[in-house]
């Protein structure tokens, strides 16, 4: 882990390299969770997170489903949907400088309980409809743009 202001000059200055998790359940419903932190704070959004460097992007995958959905999975267990720029005028520190993400999503069928999940990063969390986010102004359009391609 980096100090905080070696990250911040990261953020600041390059684009950073990311995993998004498009969950679905067995009624075809996606699974999305209120962002407790920024970017997107206050917003509904996948799960998902940053790779680390040295970190292959399977290790990646196995450790962000675990830690962000309770459960470890096998990236060769999910359907690559492309890679996806994210950019967002704010950051994590809420100073004034923006966050650029490079973001590898991909799709997996899961049914999970929701009140297993850990709260860190979302505050809550909900199956939706394909239709009811793509209609939801809470739903963050980073997240509608998985379903409009």
């Amino acid at each position: 882990m980096l100090e905080l202001e070696t990250f911040k000059t990261v953020v600041a200055s390059t684009p950073l390299v990311s995993i998004d998790l498009i969950v679905r359940n067995s009624q075809g419903q996606v699974l999305l969770g209120l962002r407790n932190n920024r970017p997107a704070q206050g917003f509904w959004f996948v799960p998902g997170g940053r790779i680390c460097k040295d970190e292959t992007i399977a290790s990646a995958f196995s450790r962000l489903t675990e830690g962000e959905l309770g459960v470890k999975v096998a990236l060769d267990q999910a359907l690559f949907l492309g890679p996806y720029q994210h950019f967002y005028s704010d950051n994590f520190s809420g100073e004034d400088f923006s966050t650029h993400y490079v973001v590898l999503g991909y799709e997996l069928a899961l049914d999970i309980d929701l009140s297993s999940l850990p709260a860190d990063q979302h505050q809550d969390y909900r199956w939706f409809t394909v239709e009811e986010l793509l209609a939801s102004d809470q739903v963050h359009q980073h997240t509608k743009d998985y379903f409009l391609s």
